[in-house]
């Protein structure tokens, strides 16, 4: 079979979500029977265009359709183990998204227009993850962030929805146009658009030792229009922020959208190897946002915010990731993160529901300082243990090591609540039980994720020394920091301990400053004063024809 062929035939998952979007037009309204029929077969259509594509590929190697537009730049389809990776992932997540939503807005008013938003948003993601050409990467790109604006204003009524909207369309704006200028200098500089050519081309350049100055630009562009796409810190706040849509959206932008940023990285990690600048950005701002959303998430009360936080701290871990080069880790994490985001949001209200019903107990701290040390110390043996058996080089798999010690930080905190508690020896064991689970599965999946993408990245190289200390500043805040919530019951009852929870709760005030910056406040103070002057002008009404002010 023509390879060219099969290439072009994986187009049919995303045009098939086209079609369900082409037909919300004629039924946008209530009971949309024939797009929900259409929806449905659209959803098993992509599942099973992304399991052939998978298997061609693992037959083929790396698939790509010819171009189809003009100065090299055009529709071009690639497949190779990330993109059927993503679409894979896409294709599920879509297929569980589209089917809550059946039942979730049955009886809205705009039920088929808002199953046609879904299934074009979802289309888009598709496409951008196929993408074999700078352009239509690129159309895709801003696809993606349309759709998603469309969904998010899906309430016109709601003041709230609408500014979190103009909020993520100003930053993804600027995102776009730092993207565009990327393509451009890439295009510019090897006079073409395929993805495939300007790998090679660069691979063969870092293994002459040339030096390609011009990537540099390339890749800090590409960083900025990453960390405007997912979210990272200052410009977290519109993430947190569009509750007011419904659940569906929220899962699909969690679960999906929000990896175009870790993904763009991934697939131009050729480019990222070749610049010294751009990876030091993502570590630091990655491990920053990382942490800070991480903190901020222990102290929300509203379900959704929470969830909303800790997808701005799993896109800081992964971009953080990227910037060690340890992209199969990156992509672990992505799928991972994606599985649970979506089933977190879906299943939101239902777990309220449970944890009403039913009596939450657990065990009492005690505060032994010893236990504490116990705890860091078996986590540090369990995890030595695993690497050692797995045959890390401390040497060449130095940032491999590095985000390890990120996870021994999360078991010394596993293992130290089952120690230092009045729990009993069935805790313990549990406690255990999870840390080998935890630990295995990290270093079986992030090697099967390696033997996966290996042939579309580079090989990992060693942290240069500016890399080494911001990964030393980010282990020893990520350490303190879990040592302070070892610590916490002992500092709850502090003053201080509370005054910092409440500024925390609010995210350190980032975002009233991104508010003031799009004028969010006074869009509040507009609206109200309209509703006041709405009153107002009702109750004189009111007053002025009331049969009892008028003349006898």
């Amino acid at each position: 079979m023509n390879q060219s062929f099969l290439a072009f035939a994986v187009l049919l998952s995303p045009l098939v979500f086209v079609i369900t979007a082409v037909t919300s037009w004629f039924q946008n309204g209530i009971h949309p029977s024939l797009v929900k029929k259409v929806a449905t077969a659209s959803t098993v259509v992509s599942i099973l265009i992304a399991a052939l594509s998978g298997f061609f590929v693992a037959n083929y190697g790396t698939l790509e359709s010819p171009l189809i537009g003009i100065d090299q730049l055009g529709l071009s389809v690639r497949l190779d183990a990330l993109s059927i990776l993503m679409l894979t992932m896409i294709a599920l997540i879509g297929f569980i998204v589209v089917r809550f939503s059946m039942n979730y807005l049955d009886g809205d008013a705009h039920h088929g227009a808002f199953i046609g938003r879904l299934a074009a948003t979802i289309a888009s993601v598709q496409l951008l993850v196929l993408s074999g050409n700078l352009a239509l990467l690129f159309v895709s790109w801003v696809l993606t962030s349309m759709s998603l604006h469309r969904l998010l204003v899906f309430y016109k009524d709601r003041p709230g929805a609408i500014i979190a909207a103009r909020k993520k369309y100003i930053v993804a704006r600027i995102g776009d146009a730092c993207l565009l200028a990327a393509f451009t200098l890439l295009y510019i500089q090897f006079d073409t658009g395929n993805l495939e050519v300007i790998f090679q081309a660069i691979q063969a350049n870092l293994a002459s030792g040339s030096s390609m100055p011009g990537l540099e630009a390339v890749a800090i562009l590409l960083v900025l229009a990453t960390l405007l796409k997912s979210a990272q810190f200052p410009t977290h706040g519109w993430l947190v922020e569009v509750m007011e849509t419904p659940t569906p959206v929220s899962a699909l932008l969690h679960a999906g959208l929000l990896n175009a940023g870790p993904f763009l990285i991934v697939r131009m990690a050729f480019v990222m190897e070749a610049s010294t600048y751009a990876p030091l950005i993502l570590i630091s701002v990655g491990g920053f946002t990382a942490l800070f959303a991480s903190v901020v998430f222990l102290t929300q009360t509203s379900v959704k915010t929470a969830l909303g936080y800790s997808s701005v701290a799993h896109m800081g871990f992964s971009l953080m990731t990227c910037g060690l080069g340890l992209y199969p880790a990156a992509m672990l994490h992505l799928v991972a993160h994606s599985f649970y985001k979506a089933h977190a949001f879906l299943s939101s209200g239902s777990v309220i529901e449970v944890i009403r019903a039913s009596k939450v107990t657990s065990s009492t701290r005690i505060g032994s300082p010893f236990r504490i040390a116990l705890g860091i110390l078996l986590a540090l043996g369990l995890y030595a243990a695993f690497a050692l058996a797995w045959g890390i080089d401390p040497q060449k798999e130095l940032a491999l090591l590095a985000l390890g010690a990120v996870i021994v930080m999360g078991l010394s905190r596993l293992f130290t609540s089952a120690i230092d508690s009045n729990g009993n020896l069935k805790l313990m064991s549990q406690a255990s039980l999870l840390a080998v689970l935890v630990t295995a599965a990290f270093f079986t999946l992030e090697s099967g994720s390696h033997f996966l993408l290996s042939s579309q990245i580079p090989e990992l190289a060693m942290p240069n020394f500016m890399e080494i200390i911001l990964i030393s500043m980010l282990l020893l805040a990520f350490g303190l920091t879990v040592f302070l919530q070892i610590i916490a019951p002992n500092l709850s009852a502090k003053p201080s301990y509370q005054a910092m929870a409440i500024h925390l709760k609010n995210g350190l005030y980032a975002n009233a400053i991104f508010d003031r910056m799009v004028r969010a406040l006074y869009s509040h103070k507009y609206e109200n004063k309209s509703v006041l002057t709405a009153e107002l002008s009702e109750q004189n009404n009111l007053r002025v024809y009331s049969p009892e002010k008028q003349p006898a």
